[in-house]
């Protein structure tokens, strides 16, 4: 290491000079550069701009002159030429001093980012500009030296590369059987054992009409209205083969009633009564920790027939698969049109089982599938199509028997992704420590 020299950045990096009118012919079909993320990774548009340009050639170093949040630096290495704005600007290396190489993975290092925190006001939050890069000085080795060192990296990087795509593989299978799962358990299939122990539990059939005459006494009271369906459920290609005590109704058959949010423009305030939108609902979880507020006035209009309570079901509608969770605590909220709001006779039907079906394949294919023929528009699960959608629908001991065995192996799948994570996390923590022992040289004197 005695032979490491101190050098500063500017000393081997050369700012490649010219602008370019956005019109000039010398650039003209280049694509250009629209961000630089903090890992250096470049992305890439066809927008035109009015402003001018700089040229950016494979190899070059290329420094933001936007906030670090939005764009930072990186070394371009794809073929062809590409252009920026003239709020970039791009640099060449002294090969005789620096292998790129090298320099492309110390700015990857957590020894690059202690010198610019020290070097800028505010860290690398605030905006980095050639002028807080260049007068950085770091300790550099021979070019023979930043060979050897470039080959470790290299050796690495192939295991760490297999290593993610392994852990990516497994996030996949994890994720599918999650999905087989809910697929076999709105079918049946882990409850066959449990109906041959119960045959004299009352068929879906007669469930069924026992909620259908709760409905209509409740409709013919005035207390809600029927609500409109879109689509006879008979239309929907369904794939789903069912035990003989189910039977398959429309969502609406079997809820109290199904409504959607204000379709008012919220006026959102300081403090207040809650308001909850789409972003507050992901499959089978709840959020309503980060949510806005509305005025009290506005709350009472906006929860106008649709107030809501602890085990209604949420379902996003907009740019949705249909999305649903449970409201499993006791909140007072309002909540916008990009939800859907699902009432249900608790005591005769699970709303966590029909949360199952909702999110399944078979419920996600509804929501998002091609139902052009049958009226569906894209991106928005509308209301006429909630109430249509058919439910795969067995007795409701068996429900909440589904329920407990979908718990049980969601469970066992929460474990396993736990087990992922660690290994991501390691795997991370790793290529940090090999980054460290490549640089740590540089906070010598």
């Amino acid at each position: 290491m005695s032979d490491w020299k101190k050098t500063k950045i500017g000393d081997f990096l050369f700012e490649r000079k010219g602008k370019y009118k956005p019109n000039d012919k010398l650039i003209a079909g280049l694509q250009r550069i629209e961000k630089i993320d903090f890992s250096g990774n470049f992305h890439i548009a066809s927008k035109p701009s009015k402003t001018n340009m700089i040229l950016i050639k494979k190899g070059d170093l290329v420094i933001s002159g936007i906030n670090v949040a939005k764009g930072a630096m990186g070394i371009y290495s794809e073929e062809g030429d590409v252009v920026a704005t003239i709020h970039y600007s791009s640099y060449t290396f002294d090969k005789t001093k620096i292998n790129v190489g090298y320099f492309k993975r110390f700015l990857k290092s957590a020894e690059f980012i202690r010198l610019i925190e020290e070097q800028i006001k505010g860290g690398i939050k605030t905006e980095i500009k050639p002028k807080h890069v260049l007068p950085l000085e770091i300790l550099l080795p021979s070019l023979d030296e930043q060979e050897l060192i470039i080959k470790h990296f290299e050796s690495v990087e192939t295991e760490d590369l297999l290593l993610n795509n392994e852990i990516s593989n497994q996030q996949n299978l994890l994720k599918k059987l999650r999905q087989q799962i809910l697929q076999d358990a709105i079918e049946g299939k882990f409850t066959k054992d449990w109906r041959e122990q119960n045959p004299d539990v009352e068929p879906a059939s007669e469930l069924l009409k026992r909620i259908q005459s709760e409905k209509q006494q409740l409709i013919e009271d005035k207390k809600f209205k029927k609500g409109k369906k879109q689509i006879a459920s008979e239309g929907y290609k369904h794939d789903v083969i069912l035990p003989e005590v189910w039977t398959l109704p429309d969502l609406d058959d079997v809820t109290m009633y199904i409504t959607d949010g204000t379709h008012q423009t919220p006026k959102y305030t300081l403090t207040g009564k809650m308001f909850l939108s789409a972003q507050n609902v992901k499959p089978f979880k709840f959020m309503p920790e980060n949510h806005k507020y509305v005025s009290d006035d506005d709350f009472k209009g906006y929860t106008k027939n649709r107030k809501t309570e602890k085990g209604d079901l949420l379902v996003g509608r907009v740019g949705s698969k249909g999305e649903t969770a449970v409201v499993d605590q006791d909140l007072e909220f309002a909540i916008y049109v990009s939800l859907g709001l699902v009432k249900t006779f608790k005591d005769l039907t699970s709303p966590e089982y029909l949360a199952i079906v909702m999110n399944s394949p078979y419920g996600n294919n509804y929501a998002t599938g091609n139902m052009s023929s049958l009226g569906a528009s894209a991106g928005n699960f509308n209301l006429g199509r909630i109430r249509s959608f058919p439910v795969p629908f067995p007795p409701l001991q068996e429900q909440k028997e589904i329920v407990k065995k979908v718990e049980k192996l969601f469970a066992i799948c929460d474990q396993l992704e736990e087990q992922i994570t660690s290994s991501q996390t390691n795997a991370e923590q790793l290529m940090q420590s090999v980054l460290k022992e490549a640089f740590s040289q540089n906070s010598a004197a």
